[in-house]
């Protein structure tokens, strides 16, 4: 992509190396080599698969506002604790069943969200691809919560310590529940399912697929980082992330020309003023601290606070408002990161304007309300008492991420110490890291290669698209880079600001539902 203008700036040298994005012009043509492209227009007009099938109506626009949850019905199923062995323990996994749009007919085909990290409610009101194409395909909407999130949580027993109660999650036990779930759902029919899923969920809807072919007929996999582990060849780009978070930040991202400049100016100005108690005793006052900052490690805390902030908006850094990546807390500007590095866009030689310049950026994030009168940050050594994603980071799924600084990124140079998170994950969980189990029990390239009835997306202004499947293994097996993309964008509903890049994307994946639905309609 162009930048913002023509000229070359100091920022120049953060840019990443980068795999070529596709636009609209080249995405259709990549497009023609897999499959005929159905045009739509930008509202809510669909076309059959099957006009011989007696589907809910398609000659009125449909409406997808307010709170879907009251569009559907909430449901539990008895799950063994333990897919793995004879145990007779059992806990209630939690999903939402959308029958509006299902076909007339007895065996209407399953669009089925594969859980995630969190509470299933906040992905059943943002998966807007499962919803409006529902009623193209006459598609029940199920909606699976991941076992330890949400209200999907096993019953903990008096005196049991943390470790053996979260000795059962796992992506491995995630997706037995949703075999079990979707043969209960199924009931012994033909029934087409289709994954969903982004990010982990759609780490999820490919293993689905992947494992489970005889009950997922095909995957929508949006960015989904699969090969960001240890045991791959090539090895994960474990620098990518904070590379393109840095791009994002970019004029070639259309952001301000001094801003990644001016935040990588930030860091060794807190790490110093961090050495003394007066500098800390500043840092604890610029950046409206709710606690003092005492120690060194609390300093690290605060930049890791800061870096979360433009972690997460390059992630989020969507063309419209969005309150998805607050958790629906609070909505966040069109192009956060955009907004966020027009707060950082002048010359700031000051050092306390640049710190103040920085919170005012980082608060884009943290206080787009302006109700915050005060930040907490999480210190190194507090425990989340359930924070169960960290569990599955600990047990199932190492993730290492590097920044280095320097010509590579806008950040400090902060290198992963697998010794030392071994020894955190020892003493917080009680487990023994597995960092390349992964790779072990998935596989990578050559697994999905061997795969079929795959779509994986990726988006240019995601972090984690770089650790993702960027290159289309086979006819049926397909990668997508969508230009202006940010964080599973494509799962999202369909917006008047969407770049033309994104709506084509999602024609190919309703294209290749179509066949897979069709394919599988006939067998």
């Amino acid at each position: 992509m162009a930048g913002v203008d023509g000229a070359t700036h100091p920022s120049a040298p953060l840019l990443p190396v980068r795999t070529p994005w596709l636009g609209a012009s080249k995405m259709r043509k990549y497009a023609t080599h897999v499959i005929v492209i159905t045009l739509v227009s930008l509202t809510f007009v669909f076309h059959s698969i099957d006009r011989s099938r007696p589907l809910a109506s398609l000659s009125k626009r449909v409406a997808f506002g307010g709170d879907l949850r009251q569009r559907c019905e909430e449901h539990f199923i008895l799950q063994p604790l333990d897919h793995f062995d004879a145990s007779s323990d059992l806990f209630s996994q939690r999903y939402f069943v959308c029958d509006e749009f299902a076909a007339l007919d007895a065996n209407p085909p399953i669009f089925f969200y594969t859980g995630n990290e969190g509470n299933v409610e906040l992905y059943l009101n943002h998966t807007g691809l499962m919803w409006e194409s529902a009623p193209t395909f006459g598609a029940r909407l199920v909606f699976a919560e991941h076992r330890y999130f949400g209200q999907s949580l096993p019953p903990q027993r008096a005196n049991q310590s943390r470790h053996e109660y979260a000795a059962h999650c796992s992506s491995q036990q995630a997706l037995a529940d949703n075999a079990v779930l979707l043969n209960h759902l199924r009931a012994n029919t033909l029934t087409r399912v289709i994954a969903f899923g982004g990010s982990y969920g759609g780490m999820l809807a490919a293993w689905m697929r992947l494992k489970y072919p005889h009950l997922v007929q095909g995957a929508i996999a949006s960015s989904a980082p699969m090969l960001s582990f240890l045991g791959f060849n090539p090895p994960m780009d474990m620098e990518s992330f904070s590379r393109v978070v840095t791009y994002d930040a970019s004029p070639a991202a259309g952001s301000a020309p001094r801003c990644a400049p001016n935040i990588k100016r930030v860091w060794p100005l807190v790490f110093g003023l961090g050495d003394s108690h007066e500098g800390r005793t500043k840092l604890a006052s610029v950046f409206q601290l709710c606690q003092p900052l005492q120690s060194p490690d609390d300093v690290a805390a605060l930049t890791d606070w800061l870096k979360d902030a433009y972690d997460t908006l390059a992630m989020g850094n969507y063309p419209y408002p969005s309150s998805y990546m607050t958790n629906g807390e609070r909505l966040l500007p069109a192009f956060p990161m955009r907004e966020a590095c027009s707060l950082l866009a002048d010359n700031l030689e000051d050092t306390t304007k640049l710190l103040q310049a920085m919170l005012a950026s980082v608060n884009v994030y943290y206080n787009s309300t302006g109700a915050v009168k005060c930040h907490s940050i999480a210190s190194n050594g507090d425990d989340d008492e359930d924070d169960f994603w960290d569990y599955l980071n600990c047990a199932d799924m190492y993730t290492p991420l590097d920044a280095t600084g320097g010509d590579n990124d806008m950040f400090w140079r902060a290198l992963h110490n697998q010794t030392e998170d071994e020894r955190q994950c020892q003493e917080k969980w009680g487990v023994k890291m597995r960092p390349f189990w992964p790779s072990i029990v998935y596989g990578g390239v050559e697994a999905f290669a061997t795969s079929s009835n795959i779509v994986f997306t990726n988006g240019e202004y995601d972090p984690w698209a770089p650790t993702g499947i960027l290159t289309s293994l086979s006819d049926t097996v397909i990668a997508l880079k969508i230009a202006e993309g940010a964080h599973h964008v494509d799962l999202m509903f369909s917006n008047p600001l969407d770049p033309p890049a994104l709506r084509m994307a999602r024609e190919v994946q309703r294209d290749h539902i179509r066949k897979w639905v069709q394919v599988h309609s006939t067998t």
